[in-house]
């Protein structure tokens, strides 16, 4: 293992893509820090000591921005516009017919895609920057409960001010977009990918510490030996796959031979992905939103409905928010397989260059055959989605931990995921090089 390490730093190429991917990455951790400006920095870091073990409405865009979000600084909407716009995007493909067109028209079609998906990232940066700054000057970013520093974390609410944030904040965003391609086109892996990674990995050791803090080095020895587990048990189920064996036929053109290979379609476990809990926490942060907006002037009572929810969907050590939760996630995961993976496609396209699957017979068999398997591989797929996510929330319950539990959610998946794949794609620069990999 450490001979391999060395071998990456001895290769001059594999060399500078990792230093340029770490120099990025530490811009990015700088720009977490600095402030917006018109943002009173000293009100800010006292309502984040004093609400350090609170749950708010933005815990996952502040998930993955760092800790970005809550400080109010130039990267505070983070990475999140242009992921909910990728998905946007990805989601019309089903809508509109041109967008589904464009994907199919190969690389001139995905870089027109790729343009949309810029434009609309943009476009929610300054929705979101705005929808933030609003919330930041009515005192309720770090709930309602906060202190009197928490009321004016805006020193200048005049409309130049706001606009001066807000486009701060939306060029922050595209800053962090043309940093991930520029990881992309010159680093190692995916850049948007690692942005998100170094997010989450930023917050470990604070939500660590917390736990250390408030329960004793005993429970922290004990959260990171389940932590260790829950890692083990998540490569697991990442990697596994059910592979579908394909045979093609022996075809001449011309003079040449083609087909005749066995090969297979690997369908995963988890093919949506951290997709599944990023919509159902949205999901279900819209009553709670809805809630906020709709509190009683002071003296009043407020309207059962808005007690109703602000009882059972706002914190999520409840039991009916675990529920409901857990539903959510098992839904929105055969909902988005069902859009991202077309059976009926990949068995035309099976059917074109004279695939089959041994025992099914070409065209419509096959793609009732792959809807089948697809089906009941989803369905632990599912499971496993809704227990990882509802991990934090029982150490919510259990050791007071927040929503922010590192070793739960969409912060482990993605964490082993880009680990994963980054690690793949080292190894094969390596093997290209050195003819032996990173992975034994």
């Amino acid at each position: 293992m450490f001979s391999a390490i060395a071998r990456i730093f001895r290769t001059p190429d594999l060399r500078r893509k990792i230093g340029f991917t770490l120099g990025i990455i530490a811009l990015y951790r700088l720009g977490s820090f600095i402030p917006t400006p018109f943002v009173d920095f000293g009100n800010v870091q006292k309502c984040l000591a004093q609400n350090q073990g609170t749950t708010g409405l933005y815990e996952l865009v502040n998930l993955f921005s760092g800790g970005a979000l809550l400080q109010l600084s130039i990267f505070a909407l983070g990475i999140m516009p242009y992921i909910t716009a990728s998905i946007i995007t990805q989601l019309l493909r089903v809508v509109i017919p041109h967008f589904d067109t464009l994907h199919k028209e190969g690389q001139a079609g995905q870089s027109k895609l790729t343009q949309y998906t810029r434009y609309l990232t943009i476009f929610l940066g300054v929705l979101q920057s705005t929808t933030l700054i609003t919330v930041a000057r009515s005192g309720a970013l770090f709930g309602t409960n906060s202190g009197a520093e928490c009321s004016s974390l805006i020193t200048d609410d005049t409309w130049y001010a706001v606009l001066l944030m807000v486009l701060t904040m939306t060029a922050g965003t595209g800053l962090i977009m043309w940093m991930g391609e520029l990881i992309t086109e010159r680093g190692i892996g995916n850049g948007m990918s690692l942005l998100i990674f170094t997010s989450i990995a930023a917050t470990f050791p604070s939500s660590l510490w917390a736990i250390a803090e408030s329960h004793g080095f005993e429970t922290f020895l004990l959260v990171l030996a389940i932590g260790c587990v829950v890692v083990i048990a998540v490569v697991f189920v990442e990697q596994s796959q059910r592979r579908v064996p394909v045979q093609y036929a022996k075809r001449m053109v011309g003079r040449r031979t083609y087909g005749g290979n066995s090969t297979y379609i690997p369908i995963k476990v988890n093919m949506a992905g951290v997709i599944p809990i990023i919509f159902a926490s949205s999901l279900l942060y819209l009553p709670a939103l809805i809630a906020q907006f709709n509190q009683p002037a002071a003296g009043e009572q407020p309207a059962a409905w808005v007690t109703w929810i602000t009882t059972y969907l706002t914190n999520g050590d409840h039991p009916l928010y675990m529920a409901i939760y857990f539903l959510l996630i098992i839904g929105f995961t055969y909902f988005y397989v069902a859009i991202t993976f077309n059976p009926e496609e990949v068995a035309d396209n099976m059917k074109k260059y004279g695939g089959f699957i041994p025992g099914i017979r070409a065209g419509r068999p096959t793609a009732e055959y792959l809807d089948y398997v697809l089906t009941r591989v989803t369905l632990p797929g599912s499971l496993y989605l809704g227990l990882i996510a509802l991990i934090p929330l029982v150490a919510l319950a259990t050791v007071g931990a927040n929503q922010n539990f590192p070793f739960g959610g969409a912060s482990i998946l993605i964490i082993v995921g880009v680990g994963l794949e980054t690690v793949k794609q080292i190894d094969s620069q390596l093997q290209q090089r050195h003819y032996e990999g990173l992975l034994r």
